[in-house]
């Protein structure tokens, strides 16, 4: 079993550990190799290292980048950008960016240098390409281009650049990245035939043998999604098409949308995204077996594994996507994130060393409008967040406390009233513009009510996503050892109209009436259960 699913996930491997695995020749994996939202998988490899990003969209950094050496451990490095500013709904004004913002990005290693496309799905429609010599360091914008649905960008043997995108949109890029070439036509390389319905999506393209392979995720007529392959000996085409993987697995549905990378010593491999309800779209690792020159995504009898080995010696630096938190290091966790671009003055680690101190500024009447809501991921099958909160700063009309967060959110609110402190457990469903990401409409409905007499609560959030589960209950503790349960259990959702992503831990502090009160978070606990 990989490392990252065991019950001690949440802990570095001890130098014993490390010393062992070093001497293995194959690094064993159990599917999902990270059961929690992944989704929109890009990989690029510089000699034996893996490069990772993914989607997170509304969260602030974005374009997260992951490192691998053995395709199943993956350490965050870095993220592409801080803040996004195209608008200033990135800042919760004028409208939000939830479901938007960075998604189904592509990244590329050319001649010593990085490379990422990604294009929001907001106005401004343009795309973004960042670049750096090192994934673990800075990025930098090198241009803005023309926007690209779900693109895949892609570096010729003959240095020429290209962008795939779309449902079979090719366009030339100029050689130095900075725009399309101005000859450079929207070429339809392929039309969608009649067993599909609606867009082909997440274009992912390598090269191999001389032949240029396109993989895609469908919605064939009658059937589940499922991953397809357009192939052909010229980028221009003519392309034809495959079936490479048409699978459910794990009680879940379909698996698709993905990409494949080979290693050094020429093996191949897919890494797939599967829809798992609440808490999001999680990677799956799979072998690739070239059949009359197809990549086909499955075992030899057609299925996803949920065992395997990669051919790599193990390679595990203890760090996981999902992390406990003391706050006594001079900056945040890479695991963490806000929710839209963050206020900087409103928060701190400095003004009281070992806690996070999140300070009210601009009103708010619902959390989906509250700023500097900081996030981390939740994960399958079963996980517990803890948070430690000092309310002695609070003002009347602040709402503090700790939430199931997702267009469909259970919180866990301490809420000032006059001189007086009250837990809450509620249900908040968002209402959003379909356009705009407006919101419109929050509907709060309280489960349940605590008054409470003492300045320091521990608030805990369990996650079951076993199959047909979805849940969060809630609890709280007066001294972190005694815990009593709070509300109702609560329904986990995933709703690609609202966020369109997993159920996210969300710490918040937002102020109804007047700004200047802070809440100070002690520490955030984490674990994860089999």
């Amino acid at each position: 079993m990989a490392v990252l699913v065991c019950k001690a996930a949440n802990r570095p491997a001890s130098k014993a550990v490390k010393q062992q695995a070093s001497t293995q020749s194959s690094t064993p994996f159990t599917n999902p190799i990270m059961w929690a939202d992944v989704p929109d998988l890009s990989v690029a490899r510089a000699g034996s290292d893996f490069y990772l990003i993914s989607t997170t969209m509304h969260l602030m950094p974005g374009g997260p980048i992951m490192k691998s050496k053995d395709l199943v451990h993956w350490e965050p490095i870095s993220f592409v950008f801080d803040k996004l500013k195209d608008t200033p709904k990135y800042d919760l004004v004028d409208g939000t960016v939830y479901g938007r913002g960075q998604w189904a990005s592509s990244i590329r290693y050319h001649k010593g240098k990085y490379y990422v496309l990604f294009s929001p799905n907001d106005n401004p429609f343009r795309a973004y390409i960042y670049t750096t010599t090192n994934p673990a360091g800075k990025w930098e914008v090198l241009s803005r281009t023309p926007h690209f649905h779900d693109a895949s960008l892609f570096f010729d043997d003959d240095d020429r650049v290209y962008v795939f995108s779309g449902t079979g949109s090719l366009r030339e890029l100029k050689s130095d990245l900075s725009d399309v070439k101005p000859d450079g036509v929207d070429m339809k390389i392929f039309e969608r035939d009649s067993e599909e319905t609606g867009l082909l999506e997440g274009s992912q393209v390598i090269k191999h043998n001389g032949k240029y392979y396109l993989l895609m995720i469908s919605w064939p007529n009658g059937k589940p999604r499922r991953e397809v392959c357009y192939r052909a000996d010229k980028i221009t085409g003519p392309y034809e098409k495959k079936v490479i993987l048409q699978s459910t697995f794990g009680g879940f549905p379909y698996v698709g949308q993905g990409c494949i990378i080979d290693d050094e010593k020429g093996n191949w491999y897919g890494l797939v995204f599967q829809d798992r309800g609440a808490v999001g779209r999680v990677p799956l690792l799979l072998p690739v077996r070239w059949e009359d020159g197809w990549p086909m995504l499955s075992d030899a009898n057609g299925q996803v594994p949920l065992t395997g080995k990669v051919p790599l010696k193990p390679y595990d630096t203890g760090k996981r996507i999902v992390e406990s938190d003391d706050f006594s290091g001079a900056k945040l966790k890479i695991t963490w994130q806000w929710n839209h671009n963050p206020i900087d003055e409103a928060w701190s680690l400095t003004e009281r060393p070992g806690y996070l101190r999140l300070k009210t500024n601009k009103l708010a009447d619902n959390l989906y409008a509250a700023h500097n809501t900081i996030t981390q991921r939740m994960e399958g099958p079963k996980c517990s967040g803890v948070v430690a909160l000092d309310l002695s700063k609070m003002k009347d009309g602040d709402v503090a406390g700790f939430s199931a967060f997702n267009g469909h959110s259970g919180l866990l609110s301490v809420k000032m009233e006059g001189d007086k402190k009250y837990l809450t457990m509620s249900t908040n469903v968002v209402d959003l513009d379909n356009k705009s990401k407006a919101i419109l409409n929050v509907a709060v409905e309280e489960k349940a009510r605590v008054a409470l007499t003492q300045n320091v609560i521990y608030l805990r959030i369990d996650g079951d996503f076993n199959p047909g589960k979805d849940l969060a209950t809630f609890y709280y503790s007066l001294d972190n050892k005694t815990w009593m349960p709070i509300g109702l259990e609560f329904k986990m959702i995933f709703d690609y109209r609202k966020l369109f992503m997993g159920t996210k831990f969300a710490i918040f502090n937002y102020a109804t009436k007047s700004s200047g009160g802070y809440v100070d978070v002690d520490f955030f606990h984490y674990k994860k259960f089999e």
